[in-house]
């Protein structure tokens, strides 16, 4: 008896016989109302929080590149929407803090991973991203003391619980503490991990106070290679190269074509429009990558170390700068 065999070569299914599920249309329709104007960065952080733990991220593979690239897109966008004489003031004001902040709040995590005997990289990541630009510090350090992929994961999903904590309260303290717009940018600018939530909360706040916290914050994220080079020494690793963040190159020329290029300040309101609305996608990015199994892996002791430095930071800089300024 003949038997046909099986067709070696079968006909390639076109993309249009792809299957869309229902939490592909639900994720996909948040992702366009949150391009809209129609949107807070804090209610599009809430959002991807919804969907992480009861609907799940359709594509959570590609979340953690998306929201790297779009939030570098954003940072710098909202640079077109910046004077370069005002951000340097801005800079020079937060200088002083931003040094005793990065070297008091690393010294002060290390210290608390030790009490509570967290393991040393973790408490390390945890450390360094609380006192620089939370998960883009911990992305840029992690390969140079060599940490695992569990470790990162603790770190980040530390930085970004209290990220979106951060996001939420720190413009209700503001107001309720008649905050100027100086002093609430440069708060933000230190004591809020993420440069996503910073500037989210400070955009929530006003326009200058927005200048304030990007240009503060992104001279911060500057003190990622110094750190990176003596996290080789600490943990006896000189093999590994770091990574330096560029974007802030491409942020600076925008700021620098926003003040002196008439023809680049007629489409400045659009290009930063632009910029705030992929940070706003961003922030529900983040909030879809925190599911449940990512918050149940942190673990109580990461966490308490975290808040317990956030909150040496954040109160000790919001005296320092009501003192100050």
């Amino acid at each position: 008896m003949k038997t046909t065999a099986p067709d070696e070569n079968p006909p390639k299914k076109s993309i249009l016989d792809k299957t869309i599920t229902t939490r592909e249309v639900i994720f996909m329709f948040f992702v366009v109302l949150c391009l809209s104007p129609l949107i807070s960065p804090p209610i599009a952080l809430l959002m991807g929080l919804i969907i992480a733990q009861f609907i799940g991220h359709p594509y959570l593979n590609l979340n953690h590149k998306a929201t790297h690239i779009l939030l570098q897109v954003s940072v710098v966008g909202l640079g077109f929407g910046m004077n370069v004489n005002n951000a340097i003031k801005a800079g020079a004001a937060g200088f002083i803090l931003t040094i005793y902040s990065i070297i008091g709040t690393i010294v002060i995590g290390l210290f608390l991973g030790k009490i509570l005997k967290i393991e040393e990289k973790i408490s390390f990541l945890i450390a360094t991203g609380t006192a620089i630009c939370g998960g883009s510090a911990i992305a840029a350090i992690s390969p140079v003391i060599k940490a695992n992929e569990k470790q990162i994961s603790v770190a980040l999903g530390t930085i970004f619980i209290l990220n979106s904590v951060a996001l939420v309260i720190f413009p209700f303290i503001g107001h309720y503490l008649n905050l100027s717009e100086t002093q609430f940018g440069l708060w933000c600018a230190i004591a809020i991990h993420d440069t996503s939530s910073v500037v989210g909360a400070a955009g929530k706040y006003g326009v200058h106070a927005l200048e304030v916290a990007t240009t503060v914050k992104l001279a911060r994220a500057l003190w990622i290679i110094p750190i990176a080079i003596l996290s080789t020494f600490i943990f006896k690793n000189k093999e590994t190269k770091i990574k330096i963040p560029y974007f802030i190159g491409l942020f600076i020329l925008a700021m620098i074509a926003n003040t002196y290029f008439p023809l680049v300040q007629n489409y400045s309101q659009y290009i930063t429009s632009f910029a705030k609305a992929t940070l706003t996608l961003t922030l529900f990015l983040i909030g879809c990558g925190l599911s449940r199994k990512v918050l149940v892996s942190v673990g109580y002791k990461p966490l308490v170390q975290g808040i317990v430095i956030w909150i040496i930071i954040s109160v000790s800089t919001l005296w320092a700068i009501i003192s100050m300024i």
